[in-house]
Order: structure tokens, then C-alpha cells, then sequence
């Protein structure tokens, strides 16, 4: 189904709303990758020894926290300007959760250590490695700089528009999503998007890392699947609200 209409969104250079989103997108980065370097690039040999004790720290506690799960009671925020992947258009946005911060500091400060930790352990011996180590820092601290990019260019955690869902930097068109069922508690929470034939494994949106509920995200999306063009119009659109749980009979 076509979107026509001003809330399209826009692919035009210049035009597509974006342009302010990704200058500040580009300062945020550029300042966590100088922070990054100023840390790293100092560092001797005998300093990266220090970290080794604190990658294995971050990494136990980024794997602990991943455990905890807190109550969500957040609800879909409609938003007129979205910024998502090539322009901004309505929808409805999914806060990052508390859990979701944790879990994002968590993971980038095991990743970080962990990739310092292994720097650490390179030989000295090796001949590369004394000019090697440097270039190897420059480039995490350039990757925690690309990291801090994605984490600011898109606008909420999940985004539902008019073109389709947007998880992270993650994508689906309406076209392609044939089916949104309940997560397997078992392995993971979240609502699993089962798509069009040619991406065979369901994908896994939300969860613990957002605001909403999977029941109330569900809903959301099921009341979306099959008319996108409500989100397309501009206008405030309230999400439904999930089923009532059937009360057992006594």
C-alpha cells in the first residue's frame, strides 16, 4: 500500500528532516570517540595489564544484570516527527526502559574492557605489536564513537510509522511482516515478528529493554499490521490496549 502525502517520509538530500538529527548524531559521536582515544591512547603496556581484572568484572556483571527483569508499565508515545532511517515521519515510539540503560551501559563498558583486556595480552615480542597497539586502541575508541552515533540518530528505542518498525538500527517493512505472536518466555522476552519467506527466523523486538509491555507492544502492532496509513495522516493516534486476561473459573 502507497503513502502519499506531507507525513511521508522524505528521501530527498537536504529534505528529509534528518539533517539536524544526524549533525548532532556526528558531535555526539565525535566526542565519545575523543574521550575514548584521550583515555586509551596514554595507555602503556603495564596499564593495559591492570585491565584484564576489571574486563572479567564488567563482563560477569553486564551477564548478571541481563536476569533482572522489571516491571513495565510505559505506553506507546505518539510522535509527529520520528526520525528513523532515510527521513522523520509519525509514529509511535517505545522508550528505552531502565533495564534498557543498564543493560547498554553494561554491555558497552564488558565490550570496551574486554577488548582492552585482549589488546593486553598481545606479546611484545611479536614485532607489530609495540606500533600495532596503538592503532588497535584508535580504532575501539573510533568504534565507541560509531557506537554513541546509532545510540542518538534514531529517535526512542522502537519506533511503529506508517513504513514499518523500527528496533534499534533494525528495520521491517509492514510488507514483510506477516505475523507478531508473544516471545518465548523460556528464552527471551519481547514479541517475535515472523516474516516474509525470504528472512526464515522470527525476529525478536522489545522486551526488557523497552518501556512497554509485550502485551501491550503486541496489540500495538497487530492494530497497525494492517492499516499503516492511520500513522501516515499526521494526526495523534492512541494505541489499543491489550485484551484482558481471562480470569480463571473457580
Amino acid at each position: 500500500m502507497s503513502i502519499s502525502g506531507p507525513a511521508r517520509a522524505s528521501t530527498q538530500p537536504g529534505r528529509d528532516g534528518l539533517w539536524s538529527r544526524r549533525l548532532f548524531s556526528l558531535v555526539v559521536g565525535g566526542a565519545v570517540a575523543a574521550a575514548a582515544a584521550r583515555v586509551l591512547l596514554p595507555t602503556t603496556a603495564s596499564d593495559l595489564d591492570a585491565v584484564r581484572g576489571l574486563a572479567w568484572l564488567a563482563t560477569g556483571v553486564d551477564l548478571a544484570q541481563r536476569h533482572w527483569r522489571p516491571r513495565r508499565t510505559g505506553r506507546l508515545v505518539w510522535r509527529a516527527r520520528v526520525a528513523g532511517r532515510h527521513g522523520t515521519e509519525p509514529g509511535l515510539v517505545a522508550r528505552r526502559s531502565l533495564a534498557g540503560w543498564v543493560g547498554l551501559v553494561a554491555g558497552l563498558a564488558a565490550g570496551s574492557t574486554l577488548t582492552v583486556g585482549v589488546i593486553s595480552t598481545l606479546p611484545d615480542r611479536w614485532a607489530w605489536v609495540a606500533a600495532g597497539r596503538p592503532v588497535l586502541l584508535a580504532a575501539g575508541a573510533l568504534g565507541l564513537g560509531w557506537f554513541g552515533y546509532r545510540e542518538v540518530r534514531f529517535t526512542g528505542r522502537l519506533a511503529l510509522t506508517a513504513s514499518g518498525i523500527r528496533d534499534g538500527a533494525d528495520w521491517y517493512p509492514w510488507s514483510e511482516v506477516r505475523e507478531a505472536r508473544p516471545g518465548s518466555r523460556d528464552r527471551q522476552d519481547g514479541v517475535r515478528l515472523h516474516l516474509s519467506p525470504g528472512r526464515v527466523w522470527p525476529q525478536v523486538i522489545g522486551g526488557r529493554g523497552v518501556t512497554v509491555s509485550d502485551e501491550r507492544l503486541l496489540a500495538a502492532i497487530e492494530h497497525v499490521r494492517v492499516r499503516p496509513e492511520m500513522l501516515a495522516v499526521g494526526l495523534p493516534v492512541t494505541p489499543p490496549e491489550p485484551a484482558p486476561k481471562p480470569v480463571p473459573a473457580e
